[in-house]
């Protein structure tokens, strides 16, 4: 393998094929930007959550099949009095301009007009401010076109009437959902190469090495999102919102990253070497394998994503895969060739010449390493005792299961919902529908049982029985809980009544089967999918980035310490990143994904700085003994690490200029995260069980 490499990055450096390769990636830009389609053309706001045999999804099917369905994207308009109370009379003037106005893809409404005036009070909240009128758009209008309904849904209600509404629901939430990260997107881009281009000239003092990465980055940000448009019209793969945005950051963060460490050899080379080319040359072959091998290990790190059942997870690994292919072959031809190509003129006004010392004595990383090397026992255990105190906080953390609740508070969806969370009962928010599917022919009495038996269960407000079918094998209730349809407490009881369905049933005297539909059973089956699939790509995910350390450092031993420390390290970060949150945003509560995401790109991308220091390790335990051989390799590598690091948190803290909470949350951890494995893991605590755990026999090579 290794030889195979050095092959192509040879090439890729020497005086020819510099320009071939450099001249054939820009062909391949050029190319795709004309002849492909991009990947917001296959943009959604929302993916399918679940697999087809979850519970709700199940249930969802079931009631669609027994009883006539409201086919299409439901809605729901919040309508409050801008003065005052909201009369009936106001409510039905409401409802007669919308009617009137024939908008867009409205193609189901409750026909207010054929009710009684006495009986519109159902709509209506106790205190009469605020009603709500359920609707549906047709389910084949796009995002765009329920935007312009909506739009035109508002202007209808301002010109005719006094009332203000606010539109929530699925079709509410797609249409903020896709505005608020058509407006984000552009502040992602230019936050993330605003911040690295700054953060690059003040750490390396170079305007060159600022544009170098970034050109890399913008090159291979192209190729991506044509070529995941490409894979989007071959293979019909959608693209979620939240994984083009995370896309971004973790193309520009490693492309980056690995130019970092590619050019930080280069310059120590170049210290030797008078010609540009043979500097690369012996450059790549010091640090090709180990960039290569991570970009690898972040590449089968995003295809254990195609294990995960959750929609949105389970989406990341086409999107980050093709990703991490075309950054980690960039990273090996492109980047080298184009740093061959700007050769010494990369590092101006610092230029390198051939002569001068490689590290300072005094410098932060060579101090570090010296004191890592004689005292490993206590540098251990200070690091180990903060991570310690750190990790301990997981035990604190709650988790939030109202996905609306991460969106910003003044998104109308998000404010609908809310007044609807005042005005009404918790329970009504979002109400569960049972259905009762019997083998035989149901009695009253015993669809009255069934009501009786759940009305009994905790945290249940009430149960009314809705429809059923006209040979009475079928039955749908409405289920009310006492709290929030998303509190724990409502999850956990209607948990219990899907694990005693059967014997629910049989209380009853029916034989069948019990099914439960609505938001409720998706927040349950929300959790029981994300727990699964936390623990299959935790093991997954860890056993095999373990094996393909064992290939890398032909040693069993020394993956064990690399694993452990990053292992150590998420934890640590979710922590602490958990309660820094809460104190500096006031945020109590995290998403359930944030620890699976967080865990997948501080586990792939942490790795990196392992492999770094190990590689740089082994490469001069071939002439030194161990803790020479530590002191050296932290010197070495400290500085491109710990810039790298903070350039790749930094990219990653972007996340946080996001409108949905959970990016917000995502992005904090893994900055923090990325900043533990920079300065405690790969400058302390992995060198100093490297001093105490490895033999320390004579140098392989004298």
């Amino acid at each position: 393998m290794k030889k195979i490499l050095n092959r192509i990055t040879d090439y890729s450096s020497s005086k020819n094929g510099k320009w071939v390769i450099a001249g054939a990636w820009l062909i391949l830009t050029v190319l795709l930007t004309f002849l492909a389609p991009g990947a917001r053309e296959y943009e959604v706001s929302r993916l399918e959550p679940f697999p087809d045999d979850m519970q709700s999804v199940v249930a969802q099917d079931k009631l669609e099949e027994y009883f006539e369905s409201n086919d299409g994207i439901p809605a729901i308009v919040v309508m409050q009095a801008k003065d005052g109370e909201l009369t009936p009379e106001e409510f039905a003037l409401a409802f007669e301009k919308i009617s009137e106005e024939n908008i867009n893809g409205l193609n189901q409404i409750v026909p207010i007009d054929q009710i009684p005036i006495q009986a519109l009070q159902g709509f209506f909240s106790e205190d009469s401010t605020t009603a709500t009128l359920p609707m549906n758009f047709d389910e084949s209008l796009d995002t765009g076109e329920i935007d312009e309904s909506i739009e035109h849904l508002y202007d209808v209600i301002e010109e005719h009437t006094n009332i203000e509404i606010q539109v929530t629901g699925p079709a509410g939430i797609s249409v903020d959902t896709k505005n608020l990260f058509t407006q984000a997107d552009v502040v992602l881009i230019l936050a993330t190469v605003g911040i690295i281009l700054i953060l690059l000239i003040v750490i390396y003092r170079s305007p060159a090495l600022a544009l170098i990465p970034l050109l890399a980055a913008g090159v291979v940000y192209q190729v991506v999102n044509q070529l995941l448009g490409v894979v989007g019209k071959v293979a019909g793969v959608q693209m979620g919102t939240q994984a083009l945005s995370i896309m971004s950051i973790l193309l520009f963060a490693a492309v980056v990253d690995y130019s970092l460490f590619v050019f930080s050899r280069y310059r120590e080379e170049l210290r030797k070497q008078e010609s540009k080319h043979e500097a690369m040359k012996q450059a790549m072959h010091g640090v090709g394998l180990p960039v290569f091998f991570s970009g690898s290990t972040v590449l089968a790190a995003m295809l254990i994503l195609f294990f995960a059942n959750f929609g949105d997870t389970n989406n990341f690994a086409p999107l980050f895969s093709v990703t991490m292919v075309v950054v980690t072959i960039a990273s090996v031809t492109f980047v080298p060739a184009i740093f061959t190509i700007f050769g010494r003129k990369s590092f101006w006004p610092l230029i390198p010449k051939v002569g001068e010392s490689e590290t300072k004595p005094n410098a932060f990383w060579s101090r570090v390493g010296r004191f890592v090397s004689k005292k490993p026992a206590l540098s251990v255990i200070i690091v180990g005792a903060f991570l310690l105190i750190s990790a301990l906080n997981i035990f604190q953390i709650d988790y939030e299961f109202d996905t609306l609740k991460s969106f910003p508070e003044d998104m109308p969806s998000r404010v609908g919902y809310e007044i609807l969370e005042d005005k009404f009962q918790p329970g009504d928010l979002a109400q569960t529908t049972v259905l009762i599917e019997a083998n035989d022919e149901m009695t009253e009495d015993q669809i009255n049982k069934i009501v009786d038996i759940l009305v009994d269960e905790d945290m249940v407000a009430n149960v009314q029985q809705s429809q059923v079918t006209d040979d009475f094998q079928a039955a749908s209730l409405l289920l009310t809980f006492e709290v929030n349809p998303y509190a724990l407490e409502a999850m956990d009881s209607l948990e219990n009544m899907i694990e005693q369905s059967d014997s629910i049933l049989e209380d009853a005297g029916i034989e069948g089967s019990l099914y439960f539909a609505g938001e409720t059973a998706g927040a349950v089956d929300d959790r029981t999918v994300n727990n699964r699939d936390l623990m299959i790509i935790i093991i997954l995910e860890t056993l095999l980035i373990f094996f393909m350390l064992i290939f890398l450092t032909k040693s069993i031993r020394m993956p064990l310490y690399m694993m452990a420390t990053i292992v150590i390290s998420f934890v640590a970060a979710l922590g602490l990143g958990m309660f820094l949150v809460d104190l500096l945003f006031d945020i109590e509560n995290m998403n359930n994904r944030v620890p699976l995401y967080a865990f997948v790109f501080l586990v792939a991308l942490g790795i990196d700085y392992n492999i770094m220091l190990v590689s740089r390790y082994l490469e001069e335990r071939k002439h030194l003994n161990v803790r020479e051989a530590v002191a050296s390799a932290v010197a070495h590598t400290g500085g491109v690490i710990s810039s790298a690091g903070l350039i790749l948190a930094a990219t990653f803290a972007v996340l946080m200029t996001q409108p949905i909470e959970l990016l917000f949350v995502f992005g904090f951890i893994v900055a923090i995260g990325i900043l533990m494995d920079t300065f405690l893991i790969r400058g302390v605590l992995l060198p100093g069980m490297l001093v105490l755990l490895e033999k320390d026999d004579k140098p392989k090579e004298n």
